[in-house]
């Protein structure tokens, strides 16, 4: 039976506008980087991916290097755009990203025109689609000049595969020349990706908020949850399971210390208090900030997906709240 979506799927996700630019983004984009690819059942991810549009997610994140083997979580939203999501392209964000290995070779990975050109084609094919909303510099890349990787974003841009253009995990230095650049060319520069959580504030004290707010463009925060420690997951002991447990080199075991448990049991009290878990409490204060446009969420099942967007139901902090989240984390540090 051909997909349909909910009729009232906008009326309670809150929308952002990206910077200066005139793109609105729903508050939390579902992210495609774990558990979309093909170590997972096809059916699964579907699941997941039209829950979230039911519950007005418009937001799609991927990166051309996602999912295992790497490229499977674009080719397997590309299904699902094209068999069940077509009607709906134009309600629809895609975003994705190219900058890390995927392919052997000299012109596999990085910054060139080359590569960048290259990987932009592969995605489109991946994801079926002829245009990508946002396309994002992975990463940047120190043995490229920079004026090279900018000038072929502008390129995408003009030839009408990309309507806007990302940047992820640069400084506020590089993000500096590279707004001097677009806006010299007229490029549509709307969205810097960073990590942002309770855990890692680094962008409040690295310049990069203040740079948003002078050039313009929106921030959209990944690992929000901090890898799953800000949810109940690590409470008492590491579930077999778990993320941590895996191997993966974004979270260990180690990092799951005595200090940091004592500190999400206290964060969990406030979240109680708020009648919210620690995970909706800890998304509704990354959203605090007024230049934060979207979140990037991951699931491994629908419940998770649902359970998220419950944050929206309270983003308002009084005063006394920031006051007792600021202690713990000052404390934390």
């Amino acid at each position: 039976m051909l997909y349909q979506p909910s009729a009232s799927r906008y009326q309670n996700m809150p929308y952002r506008r990206c910077g200066n630019s005139g793109l609105d983004l729903s508050v939390l984009a579902l992210g495609l980087w774990h558990n979309f690819g093909h170590e997972k059942p096809y059916d699964m991810v579907k699941d997941m991916v039209l829950t979230a549009f039911d519950m007005g997610i418009t937001h799609f994140d991927c990166a051309d290097n996602y999912g295992n083997p790497p490229g499977s979580a674009e080719i397997n939203f590309g299904r699902i755009l094209s068999e069940e999501l077509k009607a709906y392209r134009n309600q629809i964000v895609i975003t994705t990203k190219a900058g890390y290995p995927l392919w052997p070779g000299p012109y596999g990975e990085n910054g060139s025109r080359k590569h960048l050109l290259g990987a932009l084609d592969k995605s489109l094919l991946q994801l079926k689609t002829d245009f990508i909303d946002i396309f994002y510099h992975h990463r940047p890349d120190p043995n490229t000049p920079l004026v090279e990787t900018l000038a072929t974003f502008d390129y995408m841009v003009k030839s009408g595969k990309v309507l806007y253009i990302g940047l992820s995990k640069y400084s506020s230095e590089q993000l500096e020349i590279a707004s001097n650049w677009f806006n010299k060319w007229h490029t549509p520069f709307i969205a810097l990706q960073t990590r942002y959580s309770m855990l890692d504030r680094a962008i409040e004290e690295n310049g990069i908020i203040e740079n948003a707010r002078k050039n313009g463009y929106g921030i959209v925060a990944f690992s929000p949850l901090a890898q799953g420690i800000l949810t109940s997951r690590y409470f008492n002991e590491i579930p077999e399971d778990s993320r941590a447990k895996s191997g993966m080199r974004f979270l260990q075991e180690e990092d799951i210390t005595d200090k940091t448990k004592a500190l999400v049991h206290k964060l969990n009290e406030i979240a109680q208090k708020r009648r919210q878990s620690l995970s909706q409490m800890a998304l509704a204060w990354c959203l605090r900030l007024p230049e934060m446009t979207s979140l990037i969420i991951g699931a491994s099942r629908k419940e998770q997906i649902i359970e998220n967007i419950k944050a929206l139901d309270n983003l308002h902090f009084d005063p006394l709240e920031l006051q007792d989240i600021e202690a713990l984390l000052d404390d934390y540090k």
